[in-house]
């Protein structure tokens, strides 16, 4: 599945719920559905810097795509991370450096998290991108 489906999928889901709290609940599940992460990926090298809540994210390349893997100290951001794993998780380097996040926006998380909470998404995204261009750099080589 491209990573503009999968968004289509996330936006379509997000607009099921009437209000706020029923959102968080959905992603508060999301997180929940996480597969947790091996402890010794713990470690203070994978931890996103500019999030209020402690968040490690983990990324290998397999089959010339990339997978992530996360976790979180707080429910909220878990379940940020799980969003954004289940969009750029199994996809090509390449496609994750280009991708846009414009539904963000439309689902409307942007806007109803915390500044802290929202500075902190815009990091895990940028660690993702960054992650995927190293892949990326490492596969020309």
């Amino acid at each position: 599945m491209t990573i503009e489906a999968i968004q289509e999928e996330l936006i379509d889901e997000f607009s099921l719920f009437d209000d706020w709290m029923q959102k968080y609940e959905y992603m508060i599940d999301l997180g929940k559905s996480l597969p947790l992460i091996d402890p010794s990926l713990k470690t203070d090298d994978r931890l996103i810097k500019g999030c209020q809540s402690k968040v490690w994210l983990h990324s290998e390349l397999e089959n010339d795509k990339v997978v992530f893997t996360a976790d979180s100290d707080a429910i909220i951001t878990k379940g940020i991370v799980a969003i954004l794993i289940r969009v750029f998780s199994n996809q090509k380097p390449e496609d994750i450096v280009a991708a846009n996040t414009d539904f963000i926006d439309e689902i409307g998380l942007k806007e109803h998290l915390s500044p802290t909470r929202a500075n902190g998404l815009v990091s895990m995204v940028k660690q993702m991108k960054l992650y995927a261009i190293a892949y990326q750099t490492q596969l020309k080589n």
